[in-house]
């Protein structure tokens, strides 16, 4: 009995081999499964379980896709929004990562799953009961200055994010481009971030890519974390890190609360790590954000973090004491402000470089010595559709029947920007991220 549950179980989720392998025979099924699905696996990611994962899915289910952490999930959305299907898939994301941002939020835990058979089947059977939740999208434009004699990107290929497609060189004919600059396009579900996290992050990420065999646990690789966290200074700031690395040193940053408003963002010198956060899970589960009160909804007008509201909520922090804050019950980080437009204008000549980091990928960005440029830009894209797990969801929509009318009346204020873009609307929907879609011979997925 239990063997013939697990099979009318696999059979909801079932798709047909022809349809998934080119030029193969039209089957004739005498049953039509409710849930078919395709599965992406990132063999590399976290634990690097996916290999074993990989197996298991195979003995499952007849095809799967290759893809990984929450990096892998950020590129994946990103495909899905390039291809602007009529009926685009909600997906489900299972923690193979490091920190599980992105799962978390939505209920599937931090907590790499187990690989045998009936742990998928469990996680199966979950996204069976799983409800769909609308997420904004946020996309991402960085412009940096590019020198006639100069003959090659500002950023080696090995620099940029894991992803490509997340942060693509734009063609020189693409409408995005301004003369004398280089143009990168990508896209973001989670956060942007950039300081002291981006920095830890990308130390963490260089090493992993010189020794990978000494990356094989979860729990080992979050020790990993806290230990480069320790020693790269970030406890003692006044002593390790110089004035330049305050991000009000290193940037000018605008926000726009309306359309056709920015308006200048104060930092405090103190600051120097900024957080443009969607999601309320970051740096393994923390919450920067927190719930405000309601002095400081009404003495600030802000709101609670919401997915779907077309918000970013903008944190920044001291140092490593000030996130050990968020360990703390109603902890948080400094509240800056939210937005629904974020404009990053670097001063040349403060610092070489900076750290910063999208949705798990870190990067070190080259900053202008002398009248170059670098500027970053932030926008609300539409949404996406995710899976929400039946229980242990801490992602909250702004339609949920607990919201307010007056959140809810924001919202509708601040969505009708989105039919009011500038000429390059069109053009700046796309994430790059479908271009980078092949299939290879063994109907895998090669990034």
């Amino acid at each position: 009995m239990e063997n013939l549950n697990s099979d009318c179980l696999l059979k909801e989720f079932y798709i047909p081999s022809y349809i998934m392998v080119p030029d193969s025979p039209v089957e004739h099924l005498s049953y039509v499964p409710s849930y078919p699905v395709i599965v992406f696996i990132n063999t590399k990611s976290g634990g690097q379980l996916g290999g074993q994962l990989l197996v298991t899915c195979h003995e499952l289910l007849n095809t799967v896709q290759v893809a990984g952490g929450d990096g892998t999930i950020s590129w994946l959305l990103g495909v899905i929004s390039d291809l602007n299907l009529a009926q685009p898939p909600p997906v489900a994301t299972m923690p193979l990562g490091t920190g599980n941002n992105i799962p978390y939020s939505f209920g599937w835990g931090k907590k790499n799953p187990g690989i045998d058979r009936e742990s998928v089947k469990s996680f199966l059977d979950r996204v069976m009961k799983a409800r769909e939740m609308k997420v904004d999208s946020w996309h991402i434009i960085m412009r940096m200055h590019a020198p006639e004699d100069c003959s090659c990107d500002p950023i080696a290929l090995p620099e940029l994010p894991h992803s490509l497609h997340m942060f693509r060189r734009v063609s020189p004919t693409n409408v995005l481009n301004m003369e004398d600059y280089h143009t990168f396009r990508g896209g973001f579900w989670n956060y942007f971030s950039m300081g002291m996290d981006a920095q830890v992050s990308y130390a963490f990420h260089s090493e992993r890519k010189l020794h990978p065999e000494k990356f094989k646990n979860q729990l080992g690789n979050q020790r990993t974390y806290l230990k480069l966290g320790c020693t790269q200074g970030w406890f003692c700031t006044s002593l390790c890190h110089p004035t330049s690395r305050n991000i009000a040193q290193l940037a000018e940053v605008k926000i726009m609360k309306k359309h056709g408003q920015w308006e200048k963002l104060h930092i405090p010198r103190s600051i120097r790590s900024i957080v443009c956060l969607n999601l309320p899970s970051f740096s393994g589960g923390l919450n920067p954000w927190g719930t405000p009160s309601r002095r400081k909804k009404q003495d600030r007008d802000l709101t609670p973090p919401f997915v779907d509201d077309g918000l970013l909520e903008i944190v920044g922090f001291k140092d490593a004491w000030h996130g050990l804050v968020l360990l703390t019950p109603g902890g948080h980080g400094t509240r800056l402000a939210q937005a629904h437009r974020i404009k990053f204008e670097f001063h040349k000549g403060a610092a070489d470089h900076a750290y910063m980091r999208m949705d798990g990928e870190p990067w070190k960005q080259p900053l202008p010595r002398d009248d170059g440029k670098v500027i970053v830009e932030i926008s609300h894209r539409g949404q996406i559709k995710m899976l929400a797990a039946p229980d242990n969801c801490i992602a909250k929509s702004i339609q949920d029947t607990t919201s307010s009318s007056s959140v809810a009346s924001h919202h509708t204020e601040e969505s009708c920007i989105e039919g009011s873009e500038d000429s390059e609307s069109e053009e700046r929907k796309k994430f790059g991220a479908a271009v980078s879609f092949r299939s290879s011979d063994d109907r895998g997925i090669i990034l």
